[in-house]
């Protein structure tokens, strides 16, 4: 099969974690072609369908020059037997642009996992809302009274940007509320961009989990990422430990639930981001932590994720 990558630059893989390094990796050993560019690469003209120059590359042992390029050429997305959207954050209007270039591409025929539709209608912090019965007390708005009380209600809170990544502007606001108002005031530009405000939840120093659901199906190992040196995030870019452990009963429960309602829209991969038995996130765009739970377990994330592509290329091929 041909498989394309739509990605960050490849010379920024770091290909000892890069969970689409190990995508590729275990497609490359199945003997499927490998092709890769990025969102600008994409490109649509009136009577012509929608291209990407494309690079077809072949791996190599070398961990620094990890790939050899074999030719560049424009590629019609429909002529792939499967698109794979491995852009990272940020969700921005460049990322939304690219979501529907790809949706004109499905329609010409293009197999894309994730769906560019379930990426549009699943914001990473919002998309959490659907599932309230899984999440700690939450409170979405700009409004800086709103903040202050949920802050009187609750006592101790986190309050972060919608578009963020790696635990970028996440704060912490205990019982004394200091600097509240001036957090709030930074997060929302005064009022003028909308925030995600939380109850702290104390089981973040056993880690925020992230737990990997594969065509609804949950991977048996979460990847705990704890805090480190007096940090409220665990976030393996905020210096976060990685540790992988067998899910619990209630990540079990909430993988359930959520796993068979998200494939049905179109994701073939999420990352449900748990900490204690709360639902804090559900990741669509690049879910990680492939490498590191197959290193610690020896449950090979990747070889599961190729699967169920190919079983989903399959499928889309028979309709």
């Amino acid at each position: 099969m041909k498989l394309l990558f739509v990605a960050d630059p490849l010379d920024t893989f770091k290909t000892h974690k890069d969970s689409t390094f190990a995508m590729m990796r275990e497609a490359a050993s199945r003997g499927h072609e490998l092709w890769a560019c990025e969102p600008q690469d994409i490109v649509w003209r009136r009577g012509e369908v929608v291209q990407a120059r494309s690079r077809r590359i072949t791996l190599t042992s070398d961990a620094i020059d990890w790939y050899e390029e074999q030719e560049v050429a424009n590629m019609a997305l429909a002529s792939m037997d499967g698109v794979l959207m491995r852009k990272d954050p940020p969700f921005d209007p460049e990322y939304l642009y690219t979501t529907h270039l790809l949706t004109q591409a499905e329609r010409e025929g293009a197999k894309v996992f994730n769906r560019p539709q379930a990426l549009r209608e699943h914001p990473e912090k919002l998309a959490i809302l659907e599932f309230p019965l899984h999440i700690a007390p939450t409170l979405v708005t700009r409004d800086m009274d709103a903040i202050r009380a949920f802050h009187a209600e609750h006592r101790d809170i986190i309050l972060k940007p919608l578009d963020g990544m790696g635990g970028m502007g996440i704060f912490r606001v205990r019982d004394d509320g200091l600097n509240l108002g001036s957090i709030a005031e930074t997060l929302t530009n005064n009022g003028q961009q909308t925030i995600m405000v939380q109850g702290f939840l104390p089981a973040i120093v056993d880690g925020d989990k992230r737990v990997l659901l594969i065509d609804g199906e949950p991977v048996p190992y979460a990847l705990a990422r704890i805090p480190q040196g007096g940090e409220v995030r665990g976030n393996l870019a905020a210096g976060g430990k990685g540790v992988a452990q067998a899910l619990s009963d209630s990540d079990w429960a909430i993988a359930r639930h959520l796993g068979p309602i998200l494939a049905a829209r179109g994701l073939l991969l999420v990352g449900l981001d748990i900490i204690g038995d709360r639902l804090t996130e559900i990741n669509v765009t690049s879910p990680t932590c492939f490498q590191e739970i197959t290193d610690q377990t020896g449950w090979n994330v990747a070889q599961r994720f190729v699967d169920a592509l190919e079983a989903a290329i399959a499928r889309q091929q028979r309709q």
